[in-house]
């Protein structure tokens, strides 16, 4: 009997539990394009008031919610500022640009994390008609290229204070926020305090098959619903969606701490490793690791592959290991595994 894929490409890859899927198989829906159903509704509210905001918009994707945002906070010709690894930039397919027609400032930050002084030294000045006109910062909480870090709230709080001096939008790309709640112990309903907008992804480590949230006040959700609409975005009985999302946040936000242990292994297993470089610090569920050139990536993964194991390439002898609630402990302990036959099957 073959043992299970251990699939650690993305905690995008799981699929709804029996307990969810029944739950989705329960819900009551209507037309949410007429807001007529209750399920999408309830969602909304319930991860709007999670977070201390007014409203909240359902969608298919977090590049949904986060392009939806950035176009509801611009317009052409006005600039948004951004880490150069962000998500919102390097892997919504020049969404940026797309949408919006808006430039892009990019900034060198910490594992993905901006500070305060970074931010108000890239804002354009006003009376320089050669410069776009600055007009949101979107910060990545976790950030996907820093392997999972985590802004301190401090450092948020003075990066709303350049903001609101400036009169600029905040927006924040929390597609693992929860992640970071859970690693951190910060509330949520802080967020709500400092940031314009916040999107919340569903479908990464709190498993659902689909789906993000966009957070903000009532004015600027519904400003956003019409956005949605020309976007392609507006679905139709969404409940059946809405009721896994519901469903996670009761039941698997906690949990993402077994995630983050189970990473915390991987990172040590990888770090005992004479082939491995370096590990980026498994603060969440990201492990981000490079390799020394004598073990090049492509035999690396193919390695795994064969031993039912699946990663992803992340840049040149860089891979990323995601860990997610399809991952168990017997698992974590054949990767382990895996990573030391690897080693011997180095030459000498």
């Amino acid at each position: 009997m073959s043992l299970p894929t251990i699939d650690l490409r993305s905690d995008t890859v799981t699929r709804p539990t029996p307990a969810m899927l029944e739950a989705m198989f329960q819900a009551q829906v209507g037309d949410d394009v007429y807001g007529e159903d209750p399920t999408v509704r309830a969602l909304e509210e319930q991860a709007a008031a999670r977070f201390g905001l007014e409203a909240g918009l359902f969608c298919p994707s977090g590049t949904m919610t986060n392009q939806i945002a950035i176009k509801a906070h611009t317009e052409p010709l006005s600039e948004v500022i951004c880490e150069q690894t962000a998500h919102v930039y390097l892997w919504e397919v020049g969404g940026i640009a797309f949408h919006s027609g808006a430039s892009v400032a990019l900034l060198p930050g910490d594992r993905g994390r901006l500070t305060a002084a970074q931010v108000e030294a890239a804002i354009r000045p006003l009376d320089n008609v050669h410069y776009p006109d600055t007009r949101l910062i979107c910060l990545e909480n976790t950030h996907n290229r820093g392997g999972g870090s985590c802004y301190a709230m401090d450092e948020i709080a003075a990066i709303a204070d350049v903001a609101q001096r400036h009169n600029l939008s905040l927006h924040l790309d929390g597609a693992r926020i929860f992640n970071a709640l859970v690693a951190t112990g910060q509330r949520a309903e802080d967020y709500g305090k400092y940031f314009d907008s916040i999107s919340v992804c569903l479908s990464k480590g709190l498993g659902t098959p689909v789906g993000s949230v966009l957070l903000g006040s009532k004015s600027f959700i519904h400003k956003c619903r019409r956005i949605r609409k020309a976007m392609g975005g507006g679905m139709r009985q969404a409940g059946f969606l809405a009721a896994a999302g519901l469903y996670a946040l009761e039941h698997n936000v906690e949990r993402l701490a077994d995630d983050h242990r189970r990473a915390r292994q991987l990172g040590e297993a990888l770090a005992a490793q004479s082939y491995v470089e370096f590990v980026l610090p498994p603060d969440t569920n990201l492990v981000i690791f490079k390799l020394k050139p004598e073990m090049p990536a492509d035999t690396f993964l193919q390695h795994l592959e064969q031993q039912g194991i699946r990663a992803s390439s992340f840049g040149p002898q860089m891979i990323r290991f995601v860990t997610h609630l399809d991952v168990d402990d017997a698992m974590v302990q054949r990767v382990a595994e895996a990573l030391t036959d690897v080693a011997v099957s180095l030459p000498s």
